[in-house]
């Protein structure tokens, strides 16, 4: 095994921590993480369960404010702003750091309305019915859904309601999308269709992913960023690299270990 651990970038970065740390009732999740984000690519976040993958993915757009016992400490730049300054409404940040969950969770509404939904609330009324038309379009969505769009969104299938979701993130223009095991729940087919929307919209928009699954992060990663946990189970990140170094030629032996199935 050749080559760095941790990945820099020469490019600026979208997104940084500098050492971050979440707790969650005075425990730490993980510890003085240092990580970047580059623009337009897709980083695939691996490690087994309870390495705090999905509690980093949440730090990117403050959705562990939503968590009473989670208290986060050091710094997330976006664009050189620290979102975690005082006074600075999560809102407005959410709406540029989207956000896909695991379990596809469209509101009980129209598919129309759950993709105006967010453009509504910006008071973005103005060619409504396009930027809804070009969301679903950008979801690869429009064609199933173009004839029924006051229908409930609770109608369609799992694999269209994660992409509606997709479809109501891109409404309101973000700049980073965060997936947290978007496909777990689908069926091959959804799950392909998925993987190859990640690739196409990464041309215009930041991923971050969350999955298990070594193949997929394998298929749609730029690069991945290894997490573990020590006998204390608190996080740390022991590799940051291209997608050919962490799946191909990993430096740290616990990353090999993992991506090859040998422990995880």
């Amino acid at each position: 095994m050749s080559g760095e651990k941790f990945h820099t970038f020469k490019q600026q970065s979208i997104l940084e921590c500098k050492k971050l740390t979440v707790e969650y009732s005075s425990k730490p999740a993980f510890k003085a993480l240092d990580f970047q984000i580059p623009k337009h690519k897709v980083v695939a976040l691996i490690g087994p369960s309870g390495c705090g993958k999905s509690t980093l993915l949440r730090c990117f757009n403050r959705m562990n404010d939503t968590i009473k016992s989670a208290e986060v400490l050091g710094d997330v730049f976006f664009k050189g702003n620290n979102i975690y300054k005082k006074n600075l409404d999560p809102t407005d940040i959410r709406f540029k750091i989207g956000m896909v969950f695991q379990k596809p969770n469209p509101f009980p509404k129209s598919i129309f309305d759950n993709v105006a939904f967010g453009p509504r609330i910006n008071n973005l009324k103005e060619n409504l019915e396009q930027l809804v038309e070009t969301s679903l379009q950008r979801a690869d969505l429009w064609n199933e859904v173009k004839d029924r769009l006051k229908d409930n969104a609770l109608e369609l299938s799992g694999g269209q309601q994660q992409r509606l979701c997709i479809a109501r993130a891109l409404a309101v223009n973000p700049e980073v999308i965060l997936m947290d095991e978007p496909a777990s729940a689908l069926d091959p087919i959804s799950t392909q269709k998925i993987e190859d929307l990640i690739k196409i919209l990464s041309e215009n928009v930041t991923i971050i992913i969350v999955t298990h699954n070594m193949q997929q992060a394998a298929r749609v990663s730029d690069y991945a960023a290894c997490m573990m946990a020590d006998e204390n189970r608190i996080g740390e990140l022991v590799e940051y690299g291209t997608n050919k170094q962490i799946f191909g030629n990993p430096v740290d032996k616990r990353t090999e270990d993992y991506v090859t199935g040998r422990i995880g």
